[in-house]
């Protein structure tokens, strides 16, 4: 398997509670535990509270960063959840809200980034292969 830089993971999360999402300073909370909860370093962040309903919000990590943004009308948060390093933390991170939020549905990619040694790993196997 390939080593990689990075794993980002993005989520779209379907039937959640409006109040759980329309204010900023519950979106901050949110991500705010995120971040403690997966043991992230935090660098810098900003909300933003949307009119009439609303907010979005990102933290910059050492690790990379975590974003939301909302629509409580619809019942819908998109989240962003990128780290390097250990791969746990992001997925830490992004139960972390999805338990929080409690959605009725979630969409959700899982992607590596950088991914290393892949060239290596095939000429690895080629050269097993012609040895056959």
């Amino acid at each position: 398997m390939a080593k990689t830089l990075g794993l980002h993971i993005l989520a779209d999360l379907y039937g959640v509670e409006a109040e759980k999402i329309d204010r900023v300073e519950d979106i901050r909370e949110l991500l705010e535990g995120a971040v403690k909860h997966a043991n992230l370093t935090k660098i810098s962040s900003h909300y933003y509270q949307f009119q009439p309903h609303g907010a979005t919000g990102v933290v910059l990590l050492a690790e990379s960063h975590i974003s939301i943004h909302t629509w409580p009308e619809y019942g819908i948060a998109t989240i962003d959840v990128y780290t390097c390093g250990d791969p746990s933390k992001a997925y830490k991170a992004m139960d972390y809200i999805v338990s929080k939020l409690s959605p009725t549905r979630v969409d959700k990619q899982v992607h590596d980034r950088g991914i290393l040694e892949e060239k290596e790993e095939t000429e690895e196997l080629r050269s097993m292969l012609l040895k056959v």
